[in-house]
């Protein structure tokens, strides 16, 4: 195969690999709910969100938490991931508005993660 044959083949080689690319999702809000399951469920089960001395008091504080668990076992989260984990458990479980840095309701419900 030479010439325009192979250029060809190149070319519909390329785009197929393009599209593979492009079809992977990205970021999706099951991503927390994946890490968590992994990660913490083995130590954490839905009671520790409902015990009457809970730590998370607060969207900040539930982060804070989760920030500091990964971290005692080693799992060297970043902060995208730390969020996404905080995120599903407030989701599921805390239901803490959503606030901006400065503290102010921004009026958001939580994500809601369909099972």
């Amino acid at each position: 195969m030479t010439g325009p044959k192979q250029l060809f083949f190149g070319l519909c080689l390329f785009c197929g690999m393009y599209g593979l690319a492009e079809a992977q999702p990205k970021h999706s809000e099951s991503r927390g709910e994946l890490l968590y399951v992994q990660f913490c469920n083995t130590c954490h089960t839905s009671e520790i969100h409902w015990r009457e001395q809970k730590l998370a008091t607060d969207r900040n504080s539930l982060k804070a938490q989760v920030r500091r668990w990964q971290a005692n076992i080693g799992l060297g989260w970043g902060e995208d991931e730390v969020t996404d984990v905080a995120d599903y458990l407030n989701a599921v479980h805390y239901r803490f508005p959503i606030t901006d840095q400065k503290g102010s309701s921004q009026g958001k419900k939580p994500h809601q993660v369909s099972r």
